[in-house]
Formats: C-alpha cells, sequence, structure tokens
C-alpha cells in the first residue's frame, strides 16, 4: 500500500525553520504553519486575500515580493528533503 505523501515527515531548510519551527514535519504540518505564520502576522494582502505579502523572514523561503497562495505552496516546497 502507498503511503499518503502529505503525512511522511520531510526536512525542512533552515529558511524555512526560520519561519516555522524545527522539523521534521509532514508537508500537512508545514502549510498548516505556513498559513499561521502569515495570518499571525498579516501578510494577506488586505484586497485580495489569495495574495501574500512576504516580510523578510518569509521572503527568504517564497520570494521577495507579493505571490499567489496557489504559487506560494510550489516555492515551500523547494525547501524540503
Amino acid at each position: 500500500m502507498a503511503g499518503n505523501a502529505l503525512q511522511k515527515p520531510v526536512n525542512l531548510s533552515a529558511a524555512l525553520e526560520g519561519v516555522i519551527g524545527k522539523g521534521p514535519m509532514t508537508r500537512a504540518q508545514v502549510t498548516s504553519k505556513v498559513w499561521d505564520y502569515i495570518k499571525a502576522n498579516g501578510l494577506q494582502d488586505k484586497t485580495d486575500k489569495r495574495q501574500i505579502n512576504p516580510d523578510a523572514k518569509l521572503g527568504a523561503v517564497i520570494g521577495g515580493s507579493q505571490i499567489s497562495m496557489f504559487k506560494m505552496t510550489a516555492a515551500v516546497s523547494k525547501h524540503l528533503t
């Protein structure tokens, strides 16, 4: 039986650990913690909630310019091994 990729623990890059804490953790936990960080720091665009305006810490992971929440997941996944 194939395992669920979302439930398999992955290692995090140092930049991602700086945002969401020490790994390893599952992809589902990573996504949840990134969203917790975005909400806690008010990084969703005020007019278009689908857009994320990264601060310096999150920018080290997903890039420094505004990014859609759909592209953000792909950017974060580059920091998982």
